[in-house]
């Protein structure tokens, strides 16, 4: 099969297309052939360089597609059937497995960053974690979805445990997290603040729901908020870029206000001042994917069109360094996705 591999880590040039062999599959998983993949910022650090990463490796996290081959005990799918894939892998028996928390399984892995991934013509997948595709969604929209849904899901409503009529703030909401970020919080009752880089990614964050916009290259996101909020601050910060935004994310939270990351673009070692963070009562709040639940709840959400994938460019399988290079400049609104030649 066709695939994009990458052999050591580096630059935009360490994405080698080439041939690959197809996944073979264990008796509870199934082989999938790629009809879509969607691009995350997990690809590109996994082509930067993460430890423990076993090279030659395949990225790709987020993969629909139609089923071409299944393991022998696998009884819930036959071939042929459209799936998407749920890419948090839990093992479904140690202690948190069974508290029904799988993102904080002792083997918890991410397909496309700890296993191969979709960036190629085929890939592999435990049964349990496919879902269906109604058949009105098209397989560029479901690879749209799962991971960047499911993060902000977990972020919002199980961690954050968002409330209507609290003020939330989205940092660099035009990306694949941060537009679903938008969308479920608006849907939850919230005043939602975004932040993008142009007034035109701005406007179309303002379509998706979005109520006051910020303009983070022009205007200092913190003092912006101190202004709109009469001097109170959020209920909640989302913030996944890290050292270039932690100060003035922990600034703009009002008193026992939340700030909740699943990331750090920019670094992950930003200063903090302690004393903000007790005398505000501040609560900081880490977040990685999300369960099988609350899979089933947000694709449940997205299926009946209350949330919507945002879909930015679509690029042949080929071209995923020059995907890759429009992600790494923020070059986009929403998610950018792959096709293999053969779908």
């Amino acid at each position: 099969m066709k695939a994009i591999r990458i052999h050591e880590h580096g630059g935009l040039e360490k994405l080698r297309y080439e041939e690959a062999p197809v996944p073979e599959i264990k008796r509870d998983e199934v082989l999938i052939r790629v009809k879509a993949c969607a691009l995350n910022y997990l690809d590109i650090w996994a082509r930067r360089g993460i430890p423990g990463l076993t090279l030659p490796h395949i990225p790709g996290s987020d993969v629909a597609g139609v089923i071409e081959k299944v393991g022998e005990d696998v009884q819930s799918a036959v071939r042929s059937d459209r799936v998407v894939i749920n890419p948090g892998v839990s093992c479904g028996l140690c202690e948190y497995c069974q508290a029904g928390e799988d993102s904080l399984c002792t083997t918890f892995h991410i397909i496309g960053e700890h296993v191969h991934g979709g960036y190629a013509e085929f890939a592999k997948a435990p049964a349990r974690n496919l879902m269906s595709i109604p058949k009105e969604f098209s397989f560029e929209e479901a690879a749209a979805i799962p991971l960047v849904f499911l993060t902000a899901w977990r972020a919002l409503i199980t961690r954050a445990a968002i409330r209507p009529g609290q003020d939330v703030l989205i940092l660099g909401a035009s990306g694949g997290v941060g537009s679903a970020c938008v969308q479920i919080a608006k849907l939850a009752g919230a005043r939602v603040f975004a932040t993008a880089s142009t007034d035109e990614k701005l406007e179309k964050l303002r379509e998706l729901g979005a109520d006051a916009l910020i303009n983070y290259a022009k205007q200092d996101f913190s003092k912006e908020i101190w202004q709109i909020t009469q001097k109170r601050g959020v209920d909640i910060v989302i913030d996944s870029i890290g050292e270039a935004t932690w100060q003035k994310s922990m600034r703009s939270l009002a008193k026992n206000g939340k700030l909740v990351t699943f990331g750090a673009t920019s670094g992950p070692t930003p200063p903090t001042d302690i004393r903000v963070l007790f005398w505000k009562q501040l609560q900081i709040i880490g977040t990685t994917m999300g369960t099988r639940k609350e899979f089933s709840d947000v694709m449940k959400l997205v299926w009946q069109r209350k949330l919507t994938p945002v879909i930015d460019r679509v690029f042949p399988l080929k071209e995923a360094a020059k995907a890759q290079e429009l992600m790494e400049n923020r070059d986009l609104f929403g998610k950018l996705l792959l096709i293999p030649e053969n779908s």
